[in-house]
């Protein structure tokens, strides 16, 4: 597949400008419903962490870069195929959390700024505008409660409870500076941990426990997002999150949902590639899937 380059940009913002939406009033609702007037070209604005921007490992880079081989290219490909030219901006910023969304302090925004600043600024210059965006996040704010073989459930619940109101102001503030031809979708979450399994019991241990935390994540998700009228992609489904029965890969029997995070993920590679987190080309291209198949008019 011959995948667009990438259109990346970004506004000056600070936090103030975060501050002085989340203060307003309403919101607005986004969403195009059906029987809109169909449109050849549109904005597709794609915030989030590192799933957002296509990171996998490359030759250069093995434990992971930006690549043109993320969701997000896909769906520019899809979406060309059917007439609609997207321009696609990128402000996702690799380890992004909820919090770090806001505040900034994420490696890619300093000096006040935000990717949440910049969004509100691209929204609000694209007011009149027909547009799409796709919002990844929520993986990053209990990750670090993961990535150990002892998985903490106070640390899960700690999180979630800390992930949600902080979410739910972030998708306020965008929809608030939105213009009413706009479209949001959110993500769910796989489980790359999973692959752990393969380690003995230990692993299947972790593997579990991973699991049952992503699980809640991505309830609270669809919680969240139910709440704000937004459709969310269901990635668990694609990578089969749930499917733990035994499937042949390599002469082996091992359950469905970590034989696909093998095939989807750089996370059964070999060194220096693997074990790596982030989805592989057809990893991306099923998360792109997963938006697809929730995007209204005019983009389905």
């Amino acid at each position: 597949m011959v995948r667009p380059r990438k259109v990346v940009a970004r506004g000056i913002a600070t936090f103030a400008v975060a501050l002085s939406v989340l203060t307003m009033v309403g919101t607005v609702s986004a969403t195009n419903v059906a029987g809109a007037a169909p449109v050849t070209s549109a904005f597709y604005l794609d915030i989030g962490a590192s799933v957002s921007v296509g990171v996998q490992p490359t030759a250069h880079h093995p434990t992971g870069s930006r690549t043109r081989h993320g969701f997000s290219n896909d769906l520019v490909t899809y979406e060309a195929g059917r007439g609609i030219a997207l321009t696609l901006t990128e402000l996702g910023c690799p380890g992004e959390s909820v919090a770090t969304m806001v505040n900034g302090q994420d490696g890619c925004y300093h000096a006040g700024d935000s990717q949440l600043a910049d969004a509100i600024t691209f929204l609000n210059a694209h007011h009149d505008q027909t547009g799409l965006v796709t919002i990844d996040l929520g993986f990053n704010s209990v990750v670090p409660c993961l990535r150990t073989a002892n998985v903490n459930p106070i640390c899960v619940q700690q999180s979630l409870a800390t992930m949600g109101p902080q979410l739910t102001s972030i998708l306020t503030v965008l929809k608030s500076a939105a213009g009413p031809n706009v479209t949001f979708v959110g993500l769910s979450f796989a489980d790359p941990y999973l692959a752990i399994a393969a380690n003995g019991t230990t692993g299947r241990v972790h593997a579990r426990a991973s699991l049952q935390a992503i699980s809640q994540l991505d309830q609270n998700l669809a919680t969240i997002y139910q709440a704000q009228g937004i459709p969310m992609a269901n990635v668990a489904r694609v990578f089969h999150l749930h499917q733990g029965t035994p499937a042949r890969t390599s002469g082996r029997r091992i359950p469905t949902n970590v034989a696909t995070v093998c095939q989807l993920t750089w996370m059964c590679a070999r060194k220096p590639y693997g074990p790596n987190i982030h989805p592989n080309a057809a990893g991306y291209e099923a998360i792109a899937d997963a938006i697809i198949a929730v995007l209204p008019p005019p983009f389905q």
